[in-house]
């Protein structure tokens, strides 16, 4: 897990977030999704760098890289 991205039983009930703070990583990713700039993120969360921001969206390809899927046959 990158260095910026701390999961804490007791901060934001579990979720991955961005590390030192209460920024959830789907925060981050729901923001560039909508088309945020880094710098509109960083406007509204001024603690966020562009290396928090990367490590949010680096951290969301590793889930995704590393998930399993499972097809079940289908039926006819």
């Amino acid at each position: 897990m990158s260095a910026e991205i701390e999961i804490r039983p007791d901060v934001c009930h579990g979720k991955p977030c961005i590390k030192g703070t209460r920024i959830m990583v789907t925060n981050v990713l729901s923001l560039l999704a909508g088309g945020y700039s880094f710098e509109r993120i960083r406007e509204n969360y001024p603690e966020l760098t562009d290396k928090d921001i990367r490590a949010a969206v680096e951290y969301a390809e590793r889930v995704i890289e590393d998930e399993e899927i499972l097809l079940s046959p289908t039926s006819r």
